[in-house]
């Protein structure tokens, strides 16, 4: 049987050039193949993904607390750009090198966004969040999310102010309510759900600003150049998906270079963790067979 979940074999937090920390939760041998983790919405870094599959690949599964959510300090007004300069500074300062990454739900555009700067080496997107304010997505979003991106666009401080609001119980509610049966039976399993509701209130244990900062980050224009890719970027979308994204990532793989969309049958949102085995397959082998994509 498959275990989608594991608590972190170790957990610490990494001090930036400027002194901020950043933390951070490892799976895996010390020496494996390091592979990044830029977890879902209001999760902490607690929350990894296929421990069988990393233990058996010989990966190094690193997953961080984006600044202000978990163990990692604030940085207020932060930008996606910033996000990738923390990144840099971490894999230089633990000698990662440029690894791989993969960059679930909300922590998609971060992830992307480590691409579009050349932090990381390859990529994998799962159950990615979109750019939903893309004006190619405004005739197809409910009323109510359509006004929370035009705000997000419009007064960014006031968004905040509204995602400040959320609280774990919140977002549990949320992830349940909008998933179908497919994805509960992963979601509420007991150990998984559990880990699933630490690491929510983990991440919020700082408050809520962290939360709120990612989320009107990822509702608004993004500020990264997509064309700009020029890594091996493979994009992960359960077939019974309806809240990621509107088209199942097709428009988000056009505007990647050399970008690979893979469509999973019988799964939602929760490809990270009935799929792992073959995620992290893919990742390993683009990451260190390909050839940067197009022209620099």
């Amino acid at each position: 049987m498959t275990t989608h979940i594991a608590a972190p074999a170790r957990t610490g937090a990494e001090q930036l050039p400027d002194g901020r920390l950043l933390g951070w939760a490892e799976w895996g041998p010390a020496d494996g193949t390091p592979v990044l983790l830029s977890p879902g919405a209001a999760t902490s870094r607690r929350l990894g993904f296929g421990p069988e599959a990393v233990a058996g690949r010989g990966i190094r599964l690193i997953s961080l607390d984006r600044p202000g959510l978990g163990a990692s300090s604030p940085a207020p007004g932060r930008t996606f750009a910033d996000f990738a300069h923390d990144i840099r500074d971490f894999a230089a300062r633990r000698d990662l090198g440029r690894p791989a990454m993969v960059g679930n739900s909300q922590g998609a555009p971060f992830a992307l966004a480590c691409a579009a700067h050349r932090v990381i080496g390859a990529l994998a997107v799962v159950s990615g969040a979109d750019e939903i304010a893309d004006p190619r997505f405004a005739a197809v979003l409910p009323d109510e999310l359509r006004r929370l991106v035009d705000l997000a666009a419009s007064d960014p401080d006031a968004a905040e102010r509204i995602f400040a609001g959320f609280t774990p119980d919140a977002m549990w509610d949320m992830v349940r309510s909008g998933s179908p049966d497919c994805d509960l039976a992963v979601y509420q399993e007991p150990g998984f759900a559990a880990a699933y509701r630490q690491a929510l209130e983990e991440a919020f244990a700082p408050g809520p600003q962290g939360y709120a900062r990612d989320t009107v980050l990822a509702m608004g224009r993004w500020d990264i150049d997509l064309a700009s890719i020029r890594i091996p970027v493979d994009l992960w979308y359960g077939e019974e998906d309806g809240g990621h994204s509107p088209d199942r990532g097709a428009g988000l793989t056009r505007r990647i270079p050399g970008a690979v969309r893979h469509l999973v049958p019988g799964i939602g949102g929760a490809v990270l963790w009935t799929h792992a085995d073959a995620v992290l397959h893919t990742l390993l082998g683009r990451a260190g067979a390909a050839e940067p994509v197009g022209t620099p």
